[in-house]
């Protein structure tokens, strides 16, 4: 299944995969996480639980696999999580620490939640946030980003998305310094996952961490 990835340097999840092509394109490139939109049908990059299973099949090990809900059943996403499907769970709609609570009292694996970031109060509920990591964005799929001023130092892991797509990302990572980036429309050509996009994501990052790596070493 793979280990969580190193907490070094920025990482990179392609996220509303659908397709068994967009697998064979991640398989290709390797980012660090991929993420399937689970039970969520207002989304064009839907899938079902069992749609989800099929495409982790076909997932190089390495790659972690997260499911994003929007309020999912709690059972629903342990199973999912218990059985390996995914490897974490991303929380998009309003769950609250109390859905938090009950459902790592059915899972330990890790849960990213993402919030909706438009004033400074908004990174305040998300530093208070009880899940491992935090993703900070426009809003749901909106393909915008926020106003990335409002984040001056975020003192836990999170996620930078929204607005992201391959020609901003060595600046976005070189000015905020995300733990890790997340692209879906950025990455898309038409609604659909673009291969070229996807590799030329992965490649900005991973400059950006060979630019850091050399800055390190200077020191």
């Amino acid at each position: 299944m793979g280990g969580e990835p190193d907490k070094m340097e920025t990482k990179i999840k392609i996220c509303g995969l659908s397709r068994p092509c967009d697998i064979d394109y991640v398989n290709e490139q390797q980012p660090d996480f991929i993420g399937f939109v689970i039970n969520f049908p207002k989304s064009r990059r839907n899938v079902t639980p069992q749609q989800a299973v099929d495409l982790r099949e076909r997932l190089r090990d390495g790659i972690l696999p997260v499911g994003v809900f929007v309020n999912e059943k709690v059972e629903t996403i342990a199973e999912l999580l218990n059985s390996g499907v995914i490897s974490l769970a991303q929380l998009h709609g309003q769950e609250d620490e109390a859905y938090i609570a009950r459902l790592r009292a059915r899972t330990d694996k890790k849960i990213i939640q993402a919030f909706r970031v438009t004033s400074m109060e908004d990174i305040a509920s998300a530093e208070k946030s009880s899940a491992d990591y935090i993703l900070l964005d426009n809003g749901t799929g909106t393909g915008r980003a926020f106003d990335w001023e409002l984040v001056k130092q975020v003192s836990r892991p999170w996620f930078l998305a929204g607005g992201l797509t391959p020609e901003n990302l060595a600046g976005a990572i070189d000015k905020m310094r995300p733990w890790a980036v997340d692209l879906s429309s950025g990455v898309e050509t038409g609604g659909v996952k673009d291969p070229e996009k996807i590799a030329a994501a992965v490649r900005a990052v991973r400059k950006s961490k060979d630019i850091t790596s050399k800055r390190r070493r200077t020191i």
